[in-house]
């Protein structure tokens, strides 16, 4: 694997830098709030950069801080189908690009098809790469398009001059499929002030008193294995413990459908478990503040941010020994396996036989959870973007 960094020191070196940020790929909620999050917490002098300018769809422009030094620009063709952004992005973002002197390229997506040099891109999908995700979908046009996409990821990765991971795992697997890169810094998202302020409070349940709450929360897909921890709390149930399930985040298609099917088998009378669809993000302190144990059983993930917002709100934790998890969440909760019921059904019942430990849990969670911020990932992103401006200005590109 190539060169490996986490860049943190301020560069002002006195060069004057234009910075161009291709955010045609934003769509998602955590690429939303990554850019917001970032660009309302850097100070680019720090940084020798004078300008930033950002090409997106009209609605992420607007959520973007509005301050001298950012420069918006909303082309008409990202209101518009895929085809006519994905034209537009190759074809088109490059003129713009050189006509706003921009000095390097910012590619918040690596789905990027912009091939504008210098840049650096950022990988935020694992789903293409994690082995064994991709055959969940079967023969189906979602599973075509990830192949796809793995291939594009891929291309603009290799043609880049600097890559950004949010975790190293997701580094090290991306890297076994694009080939090893030479310039690669590791730098994880923040978590809203929101929630590192909307501390838990909940006393733990008394014997009899009332349920035990615990909370899901995830957008229903093949890898997010909602059915097996209903199944599981189902099954505790039966063993005489008092749980209520919370299923935040909605979803449709075939996993929705066997979501549906587990609840209907598991709590036909709807007694324990509730689901409910896609809420605002600023409304999951609110979800997160009273419930007593979080559960996360996702077997991809590139970052896992709703995990993270559950450690920075200080909740006992049960997660999934996949991926990133465990780099994240590291000694600060209890791990499954997402796909085994009775192994996820263990952990929920170890936190809940010893509050005492579920309690330390907690704690370590919410330290943990301080070095994601804003302002670390906006600072450390800036700082790379600039350390690889004068690895090229130098000659070293790769």
């Amino acid at each position: 694997m190539g060169t490996s960094r986490r860049p943190r020191q301020k560069i002002n070196s006195g060069m004057t830098l234009k910075i161009g940020i291709n955010a045609s790929r934003a769509r998602s909620g955590g690429a939303i709030a990554h850019l917001v999050g970032i660009l309302g917490e850097i100070n680019p002098v720090d940084f020798g950069v004078s300008e930033v300018h950002v090409w997106s769809y009209e609605k992420l422009l607007a959520a973007l801080p509005t301050v001298p030094w950012l420069v918006k620009h909303s082309p008409p063709e990202l209101e518009h189908s895929l085809l006519r952004q994905l034209w537009w992005e190759r074809f088109s973002l490059p003129g713009e690009l050189r006509k706003s002197g921009c000095s390097i390229l910012l590619n918040v997506d690596a789905g990027s098809v912009c091939r504008f040099q210098p840049s650096v891109t950022m990988s935020r999908d694992m789903l293409s790469y994690e082995p064994g995700e991709v055959e969940r979908y079967g023969i189906s046009k979602a599973r075509l398009r990830l192949i796809a996409l793995r291939y594009v990821q891929n291309a603009s990765l290799k043609s880049a001059d600097g890559a950004i991971f949010l975790t190293r795992y997701a580094s090290q697997v991306i890297q076994r499929s694009c080939g090893s890169l030479a310039n690669v810094a590791y730098v994880p998202h923040g978590v809203g002030t929101d929630f590192l302020v909307n501390e838990n409070t909940q006393a733990w349940p008394m014997e009899g008193k009332r349920p035990i709450r615990c909370l899901y929360i995830s957008n229903v897909l093949p890898y997010k294995h909602q059915w097996h921890v209903v199944e599981a709390v189902a099954s505790l149930r039966k063993r005489g413990l008092d749980l209520q399930l919370e299923l935040v985040g909605g979803g449709e298609g075939a996993a929705q459908k066997r979501l549906e099917m587990q609840i209907a088998k598991s709590d036909p009378q709807h007694t324990f478990v509730t689901q409910r669809e896609f809420v605002p993000q600023n409304t999951l302190p609110e979800f997160l503040a009273r419930a007593d144990i979080f559960v996360f059983a996702s077997s991809c993930e590139n970052m896992p941010n709703t995990l993270v917002e559950a450690m920075a709100t200080g909740l006992p934790i049960a997660c999934s020994n996949r991926g990133p998890m465990p780099e994240v969440l590291e000694d600060g909760g209890v791990y499954f396996d997402p796909e085994n019921p009775e192994s996820i059904a263990v952990s929920i019942e170890g936190l809940i036989a010893n509050p005492v430990k579920s309690s330390e849990y907690a704690i370590r969670t919410k330290k943990l959870s301080r070095q994601y911020s804003w302002a670390r990932c906006a600072n450390e992103t800036f700082s790379f973007i600039a350390q690889t401006t004068e690895r090229v200005k130098s000659g070293n590109k790769k």
